[in-house]
């Protein structure tokens, strides 16, 4: 390890701090992660769950900037210096060449800032530049009655303050608890805005007399989607359901559990997502038009309390996932890999885990997947991603959470 580091000893691992991010390591015995399941767990299937992986090596962090309350969204203005972070208790923050200005923007809505709700996911309008549009997602209501939402706004030159600030789209199923929001952003080529919706929540929460994850499979509901629309607000012309009796003209693919990290394959245009199961299970997919994912019918996730949810791991008309983890990584964010800095890595995805505290660098050859490596963390990763020098950065999801970069280590 290099830099400014301390090393603490463990039952089996090492523990190195880089200017307060602690980076584990193995050491002659398995990773003690956070809500380890016993292998005897595993649910089978025609994918194979991946647990455990090789510790990648030769990298290190550097700190950009500390003191953001649990961040949850990033994206870098034009000028490749300055980014707005979101915070899920509520407040948009400025970080201007890597230091974190202490005055949040004004005009922020109020949010619903319980547990897994709040302020979410951040992104400027392609044309930003020209119209200082920014999109962001968050819920809203109490805990009787929320929803995920999806505002816009205009954000002043001296970054100060939002303008204009209007909701532009509503989640149309109303909720209750504080759990399963979504939500990843993301922008295709063609101008058009995704955006993921979670399912609800877990048993015994209920909708209409059943579990309410099973609004995942209803094609009325938004809960449980990855919907499509434009700059707007409003559904595309295009989408692949418009038109279908019944079913909600919003929706681009449906059947999931809880998506937290969208990518656009750079070369491919092919848009991957990773997806939260619940006890083991998590998904990385590529998302089709139309396509359905299968949960919870078809999952490999077991209930927290121990059960199968389902024993089906497949089914004809549902699409079967790339990767299965399990033990749950919990994943949030992902990018595929651009940069010049780790040769090797390039054209790899990039995967965030809450949990296991760890970035899931996903090894592709020729297009197919071969393998993966293990980034360790002692934080919460909440988001990975290119910035916009051709770095890794991530965030941490703590209470004194940060803005830090990957780089390699020289040693």
């Amino acid at each position: 390890m290099a830099g400014d580091v301390r090393l603490l000893s463990g039952r089996g691992f090492v523990v190195g701090v880089w200017r307060g991010v602690a980076v584990c390591c193995v050491v002659g015995g398995a990773l003690l992660g956070r809500g380890v399941e016993a292998r005897q767990d595993v649910v089978s299937g025609p994918v194979e769950p991946v647990g455990e992986t090789e510790l990648e090596r030769g990298w290190r962090v550097q700190e950009v900037t500390r003191g953001l309350m649990r961040p949850w969204g990033i994206a870098w203005l034009p000028d490749g210096k300055t980014a707005l972070v979101t915070e899920r208790e509520g407040r948009l923050r400025v970080v201007e060449d890597g230091r974190l200005r202490m005055e949040p923007v004004e005009g922020v809505p109020e949010v619903f800032a319980v547990n897994q709700g709040g302020l979410l996911d951040l992104v400027i309008h392609p044309k930003f530049a020209e119209n200082r549009r920014i999109y962001f997602t968050a819920s809203t209501g109490n805990n009787r009655a929320n929803r995920t939402v999806l505002f816009r706004a205009e954000i002043d030159e001296g970054l100060e303050s939002l303008r204009n600030v209007e909701e532009i789209f509503r989640v149309n199923t109303d909720k209750s608890g504080s759990q399963h929001f979504g939500s990843r952003l993301l922008w295709l080529g063609d101008g058009s805005l995704l955006m993921s919706v979670g399912d609800g929540g877990n048993p015994p929460l209920r909708l209409d007399g059943e579990f309410i994850r099973e609004k995942a499979q209803d094609v009325s509901s938004h809960l449980g989607k990855v919907l499509r629309m434009d700059e707007d607000g409003r559904s595309m012309a295009d989408n692949p359901f418009v038109g279908e009796a019944g079913v909600d003209p919003y929706i681009f693919t449906l059947g999931h559990r809880n998506i937290q990290g969208m990518a656009l394959h750079p070369e491919t245009g092919a848009i991957w997502a990773t997806e939260h199961g619940s006890r083991g299970g998590d998904e990385l997919n590529v998302l089709v038009a139309g396509g359905n994912y299968g949960w919870p019918e078809v999952t490999y996730s077991r209930e927290y309390f121990g059960p199968r949810i389902t024993k089906k791991t497949t089914k004809d008309g549902m699409i079967d996932p790339e990767v299965v983890w399990t033990p749950a990584i919990a994943p949030s964010g992902l990018a595929f890999y651009t940069g010049a800095e780790f040769g090797a890595w390039r054209g790899d995805l990039l995967a965030g885990g809450l949990v296991q505290r760890q970035i899931r660098r996903v090894i592709f050859e020729d297009g197919e997947i071969v393998g993966q490596t293990t980034l360790q963390f002692e934080d919460r990763i909440r988001w990975v991603g290119m910035g916009p020098d051709g770095g890794v950065y991530f965030l941490t999801d703590e209470v004194d959470g940060g803005v830090f970069r990957i780089v390699p280590d020289e040693e």
